[in-house]
Order: C-alpha cells, then sequence, then structure tokens
C-alpha cells in the first residue's frame, strides 16, 4: 500500500493522480476528489486547466463505469424479480431523461444517480454528455473557489 500511494504522491504525478482520484470518486465509494485537484493547484497553479480537465475527465468515465453498473444491476435484478419497481426517485429520473446525468455532480446522491441512469436505461452517451458537464461545473467552481479563498 505504501508504494501505491508513494507512487500516486503529488506533485510527482500529479496528473495521473488526480485521474484515478476522480475516476475512483465517481464510482460508489465514498471519497471525493476536490482535494487531490485542489493540492495539485496550488502547488503548480500553471496546471490549473490541466487539473480541472483531467479530474473533469476522470470523473466522467467513473460515471460512465457507475451507469454500466447500474445497467447490469437492474439485468440481474430482472432475472430474480420479474416485475420492476417504480419508486417517486425513478419515476423523476425516467421523467427528466438523460438531463437529470447534470446532477451528478451532487454530494453523496450525485454517483448513486449515475447507477440509476444506467438502471433506468436511459441513453448512454447523453448521460455521459451531461455528467461531464455537470463535472465540469463543479471542479472549475470547487477548484477556483478554494484558490481564491486559500
Amino acid at each position: 500500500m505504501d508504494a501505491a500511494l508513494a507512487w500516486l504522491a503529488l506533485p510527482k504525478h500529479g496528473l495521473s493522480t488526480v485521474f484515478v482520484v476522480a475516476f475512483v470518486s465517481a464510482t460508489l465509494l465514498p471519497m471525493g476528489s476536490e482535494p487531490a485537484v485542489f493540492g495539485l493547484v496550488k502547488l503548480n497553479p500553471e496546471l490549473f486547466w490541466p487539473a480541472i480537465l483531467v479530474a473533469t475527465a476522470g470523473n466522467t468515465l467513473g460515471g460512465a463505469v457507475t451507469w454500466w453498473m447500474g445497467y447490469g444491476a437492474e439485468k440481474a435484478y430482472e432475472r430474480v424479480k420479474h416485475h420492476p419497481s417504480e419508486a417517486r426517485a425513478l419515476q423523476w429520473l425516467k421523467r427528466f431523461g438523460a438531463k437529470a446525468c447534470l446532477l451528478s455532480w451532487l454530494p453523496i446522491v450525485g454517483d448513486p444517480l449515475c447507477a440509476v441512469a444506467g438502471w433506468l436505461r436511459l441513453p448512454f452517451w447523453p448521460c455521459v454528455g451531461y455528467m461531464a458537464i455537470g463535472k465540469f461545473a463543479r471542479y472549475l467552481t470547487m477548484t477556483a473557489a478554494l484558490l481564491w479563498v486559500f
């Protein structure tokens, strides 16, 4: 474990670390990637835009993986239980469709939202596009705000 942490240390492997942390944090694992992005940008201000773009790419790719996890979970669920359950949240997501993935940047509910989008079989590429827009806006806002405060 120490070797992995040393390999991912900032700033030696900064952008790759940001990508990995952003990717993992977009899955259902409870962690945030903003500290890694902020740390890299604070140590290397010239990497502001590359860090934002790499974090967005990693987080969006992680959201896409989570979409596929939801898709697979729904298929497995349908094999076990032959009728779909319709909760209010699922109906809300169906009504808004892929555009609901704009909210994938939200803490706590954003990552499960990607899984539910896959569960509902919302169109993959529009979901990924909306995820990317929402995640880019989050990284840009959070990193700029943290740099301004600190």
